[in-house]
């Protein structure tokens, strides 16, 4: 049982920088607290409507690593440990976990050997006193498949007989479920909607699109009463021929509601576009995203779309190509000039309209390595790269767009790769964890942000202020922050302009808190 300790000392550090042009910060380090459990991967970090903390990690052990469990942490405003509980649940496919009405939530695709069914099932428990229900949420009768869930939707099988997918929305305020089977003669598609507390708020059958095209949804977004829901990813054509120009699938927008469906099909000659994610500025429906002017998926520029929000007609459609500024950050003088694999990271509507958004360079790759038995190993390794961050107008054209220079790569936890951002003032700022004291120099324009080795990691901070101008700083010293942060993943305060990080190495832990 955990000892609750509440006569902690924090420590409250406050950075003021030596350039005129660094930001003030100050940050708040909690305890140091021991943890049984070295090896663990951090799921979500959620408020407590308290002013406090949640935190879900799944932990491993075992010669050969294998999940055993759930660690639930309770923290209070000032850092502090309240309460921790460790749910033992093994052999369990764990699809999702989040935080909502004083519960703690995870779900879980099960196949039922009896019911010949594949069923979602929730864990759930209140994390003031720790008490685990469970129940099924939904079953699908369906034979068993090699790979049921659709964790990447970039390289999505049809042919296995039954996929499916859960899409959650920003605010993990509701939720959808995707399920297609396919066995002989019968192809049925339905899209089930939930909101946090489990309760469904419709289900549509979507057999009759199937027919034609397949769909890999990749975003969701739901209206404020979430009384409309619309899905965006790419429809696989079936049976269509297809010139040496053109791809095999189209980016579409799906709206349902209780009273039926629209759809938009974002084809466009010419234009191809990538990574759309939809999202509403006031009552005003865009997609936002990238665009190549081949079907090979080389980026050449942003796309920005206007739709009315029940039928979907496009009311403006606009393609911004990379700036030159934009190429010379990037690439420097060089020839290259190959630009892919962008992921959404961040978007934000400023006061006057504006929009913010930025992504990641992001895509894994595999190699053959000998392991200590004499044997072969497969070895996948998650490639996390350039940031990308672009200011348009309100009426979508291109401001500006500037590329931070990273080069990341893991084979394990990517929490403490990648990175996150944060805007304040019509400001984006940056946070990335890096062993480096300094970014490397390209040229006089550009740097380079890279791993490094060492086990100790510094912060930096990289501010693009409303023009685009880029500066950057040392944020939180390696020898004040002694345990690696888990940059890429923290809890958001807007009212309070902060962001809270989980820390952790081995057999430690704490809580980080900066303030910009």
């Amino acid at each position: 049982m955990f000892k609750k300790n509440f006569f902690f000392i924090l420590l409250t550090i406050v950075v003021w920088g030596s350039q005129a042009q660094n930001t003030k910060l100050k940050y708040t380090i909690g305890e140091t607290l021991k943890d049984r459990h070295q090896y663990s991967n951090l799921l979500s970090i959620s408020e407590d409507g308290n002013g406090g903390t949640v935190i879900i990690r799944s932990y491993f052990s075992g010669i050969i690593l294998k999940p055993k469990g759930y660690l639930v942490e309770h923290y209070n405003k000032d850092l502090a440990l309240l309460s921790e509980y460790n749910y033992k649940l093994k052999d369990a496919n764990f699809v999702e976990t989040y935080v909502k009405n004083g519960q703690v939530y995870l779900l879980f695709l099960e196949y039922n050997y009896t019911k010949l069914a594949y069923e979602y099932i929730v864990h759930r428990s209140p994390f003031t006193a720790f008490n685990f229900t469970k129940e099924v949420l939904l079953s699908i009768a369906s034979d068993a498949v090699q790979q049921p869930l659709d964790r990447n939707y970039y390289n999505r099988n049809f042919a296995s007989g039954f996929t499916t997918s859960i899409l959650f929305n920003d605010k993990k305020s509701a939720f959808v479920i995707t399920t297609h089977y396919k066995k002989r003669k019968e192809n049925k598609h339905v899209i089930h909607v939930f909101d946090s507390s489990l309760r469904k708020l419709m289900e549509h059958d979507f057999s009759d699109q199937v027919e034609e095209r397949n769909y890999a949804f990749e975003n969701v977004l739901f209206s404020d009463d979430l009384k409309n829901v619309y899905l965006i990813g790419k429809a696989y054509f079936k049976k269509k021929r297809f010139t040496a120009k053109e791809r095999k699938f189209q980016y579409e927008l799906v709206r349902i509601s209780g009273s039926g469906k629209s759809i938009q099909a974002f084809n466009t000659p010419g234009k191809f576009p990538e990574a759309l994610k939809p999202v509403f500025k006031g009552n005003e429906l865009l997609c936002l995203g990238f665009y190549a002017d081949r079907k090979d998926n080389r980026y050449n520029g942003i796309a920005y779309y206007k739709l009315q929000p029940s039928s979907l007609a496009i009311l403006s459609e606009k393609f911004n190509p990379f700036s030159e500024q934009f190429m010379m950050d990037k690439f420097g003088r060089e020839d290259e000039s190959t630009i892919k694999d962008l992921v959404f990271k961040g978007m934000d509507i400023t006061k006057d309209g504006h929009i913010l958004f930025n992504a990641e360079e992001y895509f894994t790759s595999s190699s053959i390595q000998s392991n200590s038995s004499g044997g072969r190993l497969m070895v996948k390794r998650y490639h996390y790269n350039d940031i990308v961050s672009v200011k348009l107008k309100p009426d979508g054209d291109l401001v500006w767009a500037r590329n931070i220079n990273k080069t990341e790569v893991t084979q394990g936890d990517g929490a403490y790769t990648s990175y996150c951002s944060y805007t304040k003032n019509n400001t984006t700022y940056f946070f990335i964890s890096t062993a480096s004291e300094n970014p490397q120099q390209l040229s006089a324009e550009r740097i380079m942000f890279k791993q490094g080795l060492s086990r100790n990691r510094n912060i930096f901070l990289i501010k693009l202020d409303e023009n685009g101008q880029m500066t950057f700083q040392k944020a939180i010293d390696n020898k004040d922050v002694r345990l690696p942060l888990m940059v890429s993943r923290p809890l958001k305060d807007s009212t309070a302009d902060a962001l809270l990080f989980y820390a952790k190495r081995g057999s430690k832990k704490q809580l980080v808190q900066v303030y910009l």
